[in-house]
């Protein structure tokens, strides 16, 4: 008598579901980018702005984001499952068909222009679809597979949020917006060149032109410590424009210095323990940084 074994087919709970469309947004990095959307509007607002313009701007930007990086996970999942770091997201991991994972992107988008429209305004709903496809159309699609100057250019993307918190309170995008665009804008290349190090066979199998892979380690040690000096510099310009008080200046020094000193050392040791630190701390000065500008302002 021949037994055969049953074969069992697992069904996705709405839990896996749940958590497969979450890991299409890349939560940890949307948090950071709603943190200094916030920030953003309480500089504007020279206080906290009310709690619907806030929970509205948060929602739409939060969408927002979702939408970039959810098609940015369907853009690049034929080089997500080469990467140990990627190969385990929603769709190498097959947890998401590539039609879903693009359409609620698309869903996210849609949804984030039409929140901002109509419970904040037409300019930070604009800035947010015009970041979405900025995002979409020049960094994943053209700049991240063709230029080890990607991460530059392209993190203006993830810039834009603060001028989208902005133009949430003042339906406008003024010169200290824009300064804190810069901020961000400068903080990218060395963030992300420093995860390079870490991941430089990664990207090499990919096929990524990340910085360590063209131009090799020297130029990037020489670069991020550049970066990191043109970024302590433009966040001391808020001082100099009168928009943040001395408290932010002590604050910009001391967080600029930290972030400058393991970029020298990265430079001279060639250690990726430096690397490693250097990556972490970025995350941490960025958010801190922006919370020096809420205390500052909120104080004066």
């Amino acid at each position: 008598m021949t037994m055969q074994r049953a074969t069992v087919v697992a069904v996705p709970t709405w839990r896996s579901a749940a958590s497969a469309y979450l890991n299409l947004v890349k939560p940890h990095v949307t948090v950071l980018l709603l943190g200094t959307t916030l920030a953003a509007m309480v500089v504007a607002a020279g206080g906290f702005p009310s709690f619907g313009l806030v929970l509205s701007t948060l929602v739409g930007g939060s969408m927002a984001a979702g939408s970039a990086n959810a098609i940015n996970c369907y853009w690049d999942r034929d080089i997500d499952v080469l990467m140990s770091r990627t190969r385990n997201r929603a769709l190498p991991a097959h947890r998401v068909s590539d039609s879903q994972a693009l359409y609620f992107g698309l869903g996210l988008g849609v949804g984030s222009f039409i929140i901002l429209f109509l419970f904040v305004n037409l300019l930070s709903a604009v800035l947010a679809v015009a970041a979405i496809g900025f995002y979409v159309g020049v960094y994943t699609m053209w700049l991240k597979r063709t230029t080890p100057q990607n991460i530059v250019i392209g993190g203006a993307a993830g810039a834009v949020p603060v001028l989208v918190g902005w133009a949430a309170v003042t339906n406008s995008v003024s010169l200290t917006s824009v300064w804190m665009f810069l901020i961000i804008f400068l903080w990218t290349p060395p963030h992300f060149w420093a995860l390079s190090l870490l991941l430089k066979k990664d990207y090499a199998r990919a096929s990524i032109p990340m910085l360590p892979v063209v131009a090799g380690e020297r130029e990037t040690y020489r670069q991020i410590i550049l970066y990191t000096l043109l970024l302590l510099a433009a966040s001391l310009m808020l001082f100099a424009i009168q928009a943040m008080g001395y408290l932010y200046l002590v604050g910009a020094v001391l967080l600029g210095a930290g972030l400058l000193i393991p970029a020298i050392l990265l430079a001279q040791h060639k250690s990726l323990k430096y690397a490693r630190v250097m990556f972490w701390f970025s995350n941490y000065y960025l958010a801190i940084l922006f919370a020096v500008m809420v205390v500052d302002r909120v104080l004066r």
